[in-house]
């Protein structure tokens, strides 16, 4: 069982920042998530919105892709969760910044295992490559098939398809929507497996039914988000291989009883 940090230990810290990587690495996560959105000035950043307004305040509004990474960068990204979780936030969040790939990549390469998402792709042309760029930068591009050091995910094909067409050795896994079912699912599958390497449906669209189409094909499931441990327990009996979830502490103990 794969464990993900989803946006990091998000049910701890606020997402997306050093300190939710942090604390999900000591947490024992396996990966370490990333959603990407790319700035005015191309720019890759991590921050699940396409826009400030949820996770900033002030004068940080507004579409990420219409703002530069500077004026971004000075954006606080930790007060909102002080505010909408104070029975969590022990420590003092405020004044957490939107981090670069690039510098979540210097920080963690070499300690984790990275699950990046290209958030958007058809509004930030040009992302999946400098995000193949950044990767080799930072010797994490594939050597050959089986480096899992890091897996790419998107809800877009097109993104993935690239992606794949630039190097095939690093998996991806294409994302489907919680309107899905297993049902629809399935019927794509053989089209998935033919560029990609999993798949990652919400928790409530795995049955068994979609785990045994997932097997025969050799795709792997990785399903978002699970924070409830009954919810956990069954996943794990249905036979999905890792799970996103906000709290890697929980997961980590239902699927690694000491």
């Amino acid at each position: 069982m794969i464990v993900i940090g989803h946006r990091g230990a998000s049910g701890h810290a606020p997402e997306h920042t050093f300190a939710a990587w942090d604390i999900a690495l000591d947490m024992g996560a396996d990966y370490l998530e990333q959603d990407l959105q790319m700035t005015a000035d191309g720019v890759l950043v991590v921050l699940h919105d396409e826009t400030l307004d949820r996770t900033s305040g002030g004068l940080c509004r507004g579409p990420v892709s219409r703002r530069t990474f500077d004026e971004i960068s000075h954006c606080d990204v930790g007060t909102w969760f002080n505010a909408a979780f104070p029975e969590r936030a022990r420590d003092a969040f405020a004044g957490l910044r939107i981090p670069s790939l690039d510098a979540v990549l210097t920080r963690y390469a070499g300690r984790t295992r990275f699950y990046i998402e290209t958030k958007n792709p058809q509004s930030a042309p040009g992302m999946e490559q400098a995000l193949l760029d950044l990767l080799a930068r930072h010797d994490l591009a594939p050597a050959q098939p089986g480096d899992d050091r890091v897996i790419i995910q998107s809800f877009s094909a097109t993104s993935l398809r690239r992606i794949r067409t630039a190097d095939a050795n690093i998996p991806l896994v294409q994302l489907f929507s919680r309107r899905e079912t297993s049902w629809t699912i399935r019927r794509r599958l053989d089209t998935v497996a033919s560029y990609a390497h999993g798949i990652g449906p919400q928790f409530r669209n795995v049955d068994s039914r979609l785990v045994a189409a997932a097997r025969t094909r050799g795709i792997v499931i990785h399903t978002y988000t699970v924070n409830d441990e009954p919810v956990m327990r069954r996943l794990i009996q249905a036979g999905v291989d890792g799970m996103f979830t906000d709290y890697p502490d929980l997961l980590v103990r239902v699927c690694r009883p000491p």
